[in-house]
């Protein structure tokens, strides 16, 4: 199971905040798959991947609430740790980056914060995030990750979820470690 953290509504889909909901579209996409069932409090879409059943999650109840459907579905799929991955923006790192572990904190996300809270406080939680780099000057973090990325940092996020696709690929078929290895990184050098 595949869980993209964000916030519903059309004002917040193309926003930052938004990146684990865009990742999953991305993948989605690629899949062929649309996001046609709704089930505990979120939408779901889901397929059979390199002979493996895969459901990919959008919690319903906003990013500081994600915690309550991630659970649920956890339980009603009876999954184990390492079946699920959490997709999420990352504030502390640069535009386009790519960090996979498979467990850690939740570095002030406060989406992650409610997963980990809702989880029993379980930190062995594999997790994507997508670097969505820090706001300039004085600006509030909250505001900058509640725009819509800039048309500059377009290109790059479009490819980034591209890379994301590729690096849950890689999970699904040869695990985390094979992943991080082949994923993990900045976004590469434009020309």
């Amino acid at each position: 199971m595949m869980v993209g953290l964000g916030n519903r509504g059309p004002k917040y889909e193309k926003n930052r905040h938004n990146a684990g909901f865009q990742v999953l579209d991305q993948f989605a996409a690629r899949h062929g798959w649309t996001f046609s069932r709704r089930n505990k409090k979120a939408k779901l879409a889901s397929g059979q991947l390199f002979g493996i059943s895969v459901v990919l999650v959008k919690p319903w109840s906003y990013m500081n609430n994600s915690g309550g459907p991630v659970a649920n579905l956890k339980k009603f799929y009876k999954l184990d740790w390492e079946d699920l991955l959490i997709i999420f923006d990352e504030i502390d790192l640069p535009l386009g980056t790519i960090r996979m572990r498979p467990e850690g904190g939740h570095n002030g996300q406060n989406g992650m914060r409610s997963v980990i809270s809702q989880l029993g406080g379980n930190r062995t939680i594999p997790r994507m995030r997508i670097g969505v780099d820090r706001p300039k000057g004085r600006m509030e973090p909250a505001a900058y990750l509640l725009q819509d990325f800039g048309r500059s940092q377009l290109p790059i996020i479009e490819e980034t979820y591209e890379r994301a696709a590729d690096a849950i690929e890689t999970w699904l078929t040869d695990g985390m470690e094979q992943a991080m290895s082949r994923h993990n990184g900045p976004a590469p050098e434009r020309q």
